[in-house]
């Protein structure tokens, strides 16, 4: 199974975030599918980009969004009924 989930890159304490495909069976930290985009909470406000085309090309094969990954999803007009 394929799930859109977040990775975390950055330094310690600080905290970046991209958003990948990956298989769901591998651990949070590996080799991922493609890159849809990041996600940065430290900002203010919370600085977020995702490719919107292969976010919906990945939704439309049957990929799982993790729950924080539905929640950036949403402020996405594009993707918000996914």
């Amino acid at each position: 199974m394929v799930s859109i989930r977040l990775t975390r890159t950055g330094r310690k304490d600080a905290p970046s975030y991209r958003i990948v495909v990956v298989d769901k069976t591998k651990p949070r930290e590996t080799e991922f599918i493609d890159y849809l985009g990041h996600y940065n909470p430290r900002t203010e406000p919370s600085e977020m980009k995702v490719d919107i085309e292969k976010a919906k090309y990945w939704l439309s094969k049957g990929a799982q969004a993790s729950a924080q990954v539905k929640a950036i999803f949403k402020t996405f007009p594009e993707l918000k009924n996914n």
